[in-house]
């Protein structure tokens, strides 16, 4: 059951209590998680028992067209991440004292209706409780509770039976996938192509993502850490943008396609030590990774501060050699307005040691970064990636490419490849 009843619960009062959570400060502006809830919150109390698909969210909420594959476009995952971490922003703030507690349990789209446990003060007794119990001692004979008590032995003893008959299901099941996936062989297709040279080794390699150094509170104004103006002792370097918490999730979704895993590490603690025989993958751009700057990056494609005219010291996409009619200089949407576009760089070099890559996915704002790494994670773009290089049909060798990413209430919507260059 996907909506758990309390004896003065009704579906007014859920309704009220998702108005209030699409009203607060953690939802405000985002139209796009908002409609998602309520779309949720209506089949969770509509249709409590029917499973809910991502291509039936896709095409009813957010109007994806009939052949949406979900295998293919991670999009409705990602945006049921987004909201599960929206609704736990929710909770521990504003909505800390709600009553009713909304969840998306993972692995599952249905909502979830929990009323709040409150933890009752020394002499104080739950009213709600205190009812029930004498309501219970008024109209059940004793009679009654020895049989309820014999009843409820007998459910706990066929509960244990059951749930030991699932372990064992559980195991044996794991088992056969495990010799399924094993007698399966490598994976195939274009994701799989695209990746092989971080799946071909036995190592996990580490995704490496952002973390800037910054001075300043949240309450106050943050920014950047300047060495030559700070006290290093003012630092706080545990900030990371949203896009990159989303994009470590879409790696990860992609690689486990894949029947491979990741290490995760933040970029302030990597060391060269890293980079000994490990691929690597870093997630965000060097103004935030400043990991990049240790190790060899691309040469085609460069990030720069733009340094004179109206965008001065705005964090630009430089083309070292661009095509005629091409613009060398790339910059996301002005601060000033709404962030529409922004620009990222798709990079494959040699790694620190020799058989070994590395990865650049970075984008000048966040949001970039995020359709960078959502651009790589799905089939349908990696092929239209690989058909562009001058020898598709060979194996994936060391490239840059520049693409072009379209935002709309900060979500990334549309990622193009605008130029590929081979090292």
């Amino acid at each position: 059951m996907a909506v758990t009843r309390t004896l003065a619960s009704s579906s007014e009062e859920f309704f009220q209590q998702i108005d209030h959570i699409t009203k607060s400060h953690s939802l405000r502006g985002s139209e796009s998680l908002c409609k998602l809830l309520q779309y949720l919150a209506k089949q969770a109390l509509d249709h409590p028992d029917a499973p809910l698909k991502e291509y039936q969210i896709a095409t009813e909420v957010y109007g994806r067209s009939a052949d949406f594959d979900p295998q293919s476009d991670s999009t409705i995952r990602v945006q049921a991440g987004r909201l599960r971490m929206k609704l736990a922003e929710y909770y521990s703030t504003e909505g800390a004292n709600d009553p009713t507690v909304v969840k998306i349990p993972k692995g599952s789209y249905h909502l979830v209706f929990e009323p709040r446990q409150f933890a009752s003060q020394p002499g104080m007794v739950n009213t709600q409780q205190e009812m029930v119990a004498t309501a219970s001692v008024e109209v059940v004979p004793m009679r009654w509770k020895v049989g309820v008590a014999v009843l409820l032995a007998c459910l706990i003893a066929s509960l244990a039976l059951l749930g030991g008959m699932l372990w064992n299901r559980k195991q044996a099941d794991t088992i056969t996938s495990s010799a399924g996936a094993e007698a399966a062989g490598p994976a195939t297709g274009p994701l799989a192509e695209f990746w092989r040279p971080f799946t071909s080794v036995a190592e996990e390699p580490w995704v490496i993502f952002s973390n800037a150094a910054f001075v300043g509170r949240p309450e106050t104004g943050m920014r950047y850490y300047n060495s030559r103006e700070d006290a290093k002792t003012a630092v706080y370097d545990h900030y990371t943008g949203v896009g990159e918490v989303l994009a470590v999730h879409a790696l990860d979704d992609a690689f486990s396609s894949l029947g491979r895993r990741l290490r995760v590490k933040r970029g302030s603690l990597f060391s060269l030590d890293d980079a000994n025989n490990t691929n690597l993958i870093f997630v965000g751009s060097p103004s935030e990774n400043l990991s990049l700057h240790d190790i060899p990056g691309t040469q085609e494609f460069v990030f720069q501060r733009v340094d004179s005219g109206t965008r001065k010291g705005d964090l630009s996409i430089v083309s070292r050699h661009p095509n005629p009619g091409r613009p060398a200089n790339y910059l996301a949407s002005p601060s000033g307005v709404e962030l529409t576009e922004d620009y990222a760089v798709i990079g494959l070099v040699p790694g620190v040691t020799p058989n070994r890559f590395v990865m650049i996915l970075a984008g000048t704002t966040t949001f970039g970064t995020q359709g960078a790494v959502e651009f790589v994670s799905r089939a349908d773009s990696v092929e239209k990636l690989l058909r562009q290089m001058p020898d598709p049909s060979s194996e994936v060798k060391p490239f840059e490419a520049l693409v072009r990413v379209k935002i709309a209430r900060g979500v990334p919507l549309e990622t193009e490849l605008v130029a590929l260059r081979e090292r």
